[in-house]
Order: C-alpha cells, then structure tokens, then sequence
C-alpha cells in the first residue's frame, strides 16, 4: 500500500507551506451565479436503504456494512443520464460523496482498496460522472469525509463515532486524507472540494488550515467549504470568525440566514434521507420551489440531494420532481440565475433578488390583491409588471410602494419584475 511510504512526507509539506493561499473569486462568483446543485449520496449502503455512514453499526452491523461492497453491482447507473436529470432540474454544479464516513472510496484510489473496483460493477463511476459533467458544462466538485469510522487508524468509530478504536492514530491517518483529497483534484479535476466530518474531535484547527493551504498549492483555482476546518457554527453552517478557513459557507438542512456578504449554500435533501431510502417521504414541488427561492433571495446556493437507488438510477420520483422544479426555471431563471439577494429579506410572503436595476420578486402569496413595500424615498421605481407579462400599476410614495397585483394564476410562485431608474445593487437590506 502506497499509504505507508507518506506520513513523513505529510507532516513536511504541510508545516513549511507558506500560508498565502486564498478563495478564487473568480470561481466563486461563478459558483454564486450558479445558485442551483445537485447532491449526491451514493454507496453500496443503497442495497440495505438506511443512511450513508450512519446507519453502520447501528441500524446495520459493522460487519455486515462493511461487505455490502461486494454485493454493489450499479448495472443500471448511468452517468449522462444523471446529468440529463440535474440539467433538466436548472441545477448547474454537481457534487458527490466519493467518500463518506462509512470509508468506502467511490473511485478507484491507489491507497485503499475499499473501493468502486472491488465490487462487482469494477468500473469508475467517478470518472463517467466528472466527463459527463464536462460534456454538459456542469461544474463538477466532490464530496470527501475527513472522519472514516471503518479504517484502524482514525481513532472513532461506529456507531456515529461513539466509540474509539485501540489502533487509532491521527497522525498515521492524516497522510490518507492528503493523498485521496489530491487524487480527486489532479485526476478528477474536482472543481469544489465539499468537506464533512470535522467536528469530530480527532480533527484540529491546524489540520484544517494545512489542509486548505495544502490543497490550494495542488491547485489554487479551487473552491472549498468551510468543513475543511474547525469554525463552522453547527447546523446553522456560518464560519464564526474570519481565522477559520473555507471559502464558503455550508447551513444543513435548513435554509441559512439572509446574508449578502459572505458566501454560503444550504445543502437540503429531497427525501428525509440522504442516501436512498425505499418509500421515503418526498418533498412536494412548492417545497423544494419555495425553498430554493428563499435561499437565493436570502444571498445564498441550493444544494438539492437526491439518492440514487442500488441499481444506480435516480428514483424516477425524485427525478420527475427535479424536472418540475427545472420546468419552472425554464420560464423564471432570468430572474434567479446571475442574481444577488435582497434587498428584501425572505419571509413567507415573498422573496426578492437584483440584477442590474432590476428586482425580483417571488411572490408565494397568490390570494393578494395589493402588495405594498417598504422603499426608500431617493430611489425611484421607473416599471412594474409581472415577469415576461403585463404591466401593473403601482404608485410610490416617500417610504412605501403599493403595487396592484395581477388575478391569482396557476403557477406555484408569481414573479414580479420591478425596474428602477438606478442600479439595484445599491439598496440597502429592507424590512417587510
């Protein structure tokens, strides 16, 4: 195993790296315009239909988890198909659990051999997953677990890291997550690297600004979330201080709070779980709309997971829902794509979003008649109508906007389109 000639190797590189590397803002502003992913959690934990990593030990015997591998036979995976889907949703980026908490590489690495090539199926699905991405000019990144309940030498273990291993040593194991993380970025072209599992306690403050600095030196042009380190706030997924690196922001099932400042994205599933679930409650389209909207409108991404099933497809409900979502986007994503959120903050009547001088605003609320707005009095409005429709009056006075609503429609969200005769960006946040 080539792990065993690289611990030292590890330890020089990354305590004489100069620490000079920083977010691509380029990349990032990409990936801002973007707003809409998707999430993969995928693995041969499929077959049993309970959670990726968590369910070992707990719900499925270590032992037994950990020889599902050899029963993962994906015959009906198909990688363009699944980027056929997320292109079909209006998602733009692509990411992907090559290794979860469970161990299991979904690649095949040179430095474990618990991975895609030791199942049945053999083949590289990573590598047909990043050329479809490439051909479908999806931005594609990966999703790495720095913990691994499995492997001797991380000191956790299952069920969820409630145990420690005899055999754990941190600074043994560290040379792993170098080695895998580069693999990813040099022969996948990971574009993201989306980093969990760090809030266990192996994991420190160091180690994940070496790791971010070290990962930058293979390749500067990256993006990498704030798990890579220790300063993320729990579920709520805020960075607490600027001396904790990641180049964004990660909220977990919830949509984060508004903030037009710093980068983040809400990473939200489909279903309840993340990996595939037989029968698992589904969200409904205005849901999973509604939620996206109040996620751009509030500054940030939507990373939407879905979990494909054993047999390598994604569930064909999950995809018909992500298709409704996409059919949406297909008339509405001039007003969502390329945006910044605000200037109103989200609530359960709408949600707004700017570009140039123009604003967005997602109306959730089909039952009014008249919408009246806070709105600054040196700000004027020049037009008001309803996206890609008719005018509608409106009249402004020094601290408001009423605008006079269109008939209810059938659409889930109503979208209006209000023009001012300055740039919109410039507003400062306002209070419904």
């Amino acid at each position: 195993m080539k792990i065993l000639l690289l611990p030292l190797l590890f330890a020089l590189t990354l305590t004489t790296m100069a620490q000079s590397y920083r977010t691509d803002e380029e990349l990032l502003k990409e990936f801002q315009d973007m707003k809409f992913g998707m999430f993969v959690h995928w693995g041969p934990v499929s077959l049993r239909g309970t959670e990726i990593g968590w369910s070992r030990g707990k719900e499925v015997p270590s032992v037994e988890y950990d020889n599902l591998y050899k029963d993962f036979n994906p015959v009906r995976f198909n990688a363009d198909e699944w980027i056929k889907t997320l292109k079909d949703a209006g998602m733009k980026y692509f990411i992907i659990t090559s290794r979860h908490h469970d161990g299991f590489s979904l690649w095949p690495t040179d430095y474990s051999e618990y991975n895609i090539e030791a199942t049945p199926y053999k083949k590289d699905v990573l590598m047909e997953m990043k050329q479809a991405c490439d051909k479908h000019g999806v931005l594609f990144g990966t999703y790495y677990s720095i913990c691994d309940w499995k492997h001797p030498l991380y000191p956790l273990g299952s069920p969820g890291g409630s145990t420690r291993k005899d055999t754990g040593d941190m600074e043994k194991f560290l040379p792993l997550i170098q080695v895998q993380t580069r693999e990813l970025i040099e022969k996948y072209n990971s574009r993201i690297m989306w980093f969990d599992g760090e809030w266990e306690e192996p994991w420190t403050h160091e180690m994940g600004q070496n790791l971010y600095q070290y990962l930058k030196s293979v390749n500067e042009n990256i993006l990498i979330n704030n798990r890579v380190d220790k300063g993320r706030k729990g579920m709520e997924g805020i960075t607490i201080s600027d001396q904790y690196a990641g180049d964004f922001a990660t909220p977990e099932q919830r949509i984060g709070t508004y903030n037009i400042d710093q980068p983040w994205e809400s990473c939200i599933t489909i279903c309840t779980q993340w990996s595939w679930k037989p029968d698992d409650e589904l969200k409904s389209t205005e849901e999973c709309l509604l939620t996206l909207l109040k996620t751009v409108g509030g500054g940030g991404n939507l990373l939407l997971n879905v979990g494909p099933m054993p047999d390598g497809r994604i569930e064909p409900r999950q995809a018909d829902r992500l298709r409704e979502m996409g059919n949406w986007l297909k008339k509405y994503g001039d007003a969502v794509y390329g945006t910044t959120g605000g200037p109103f903050k989200p609530g359960d009547i709408l949600a707004s979003a700017r570009k140039d001088s123009t604003i967005f605003i997602y109306l959730f609320d089909s039952d009014l008649e008249l919408l009246k707005l806070p709105f600054p009095d040196d700000v004027r409005i020049k037009d008001c109508s309803v996206f890609k429709g008719k005018k509608l009056s409106f009249k402004q006075d020094s601290a408001s906007v009423r605008i006079t609503l269109p008939e209810k429609n059938k659409e889930i969200v109503t979208v209006l389109k209000i023009t001012l005769t300055r740039q919109a960006e410039s507003l400062e946040t306002l209070e419904i």
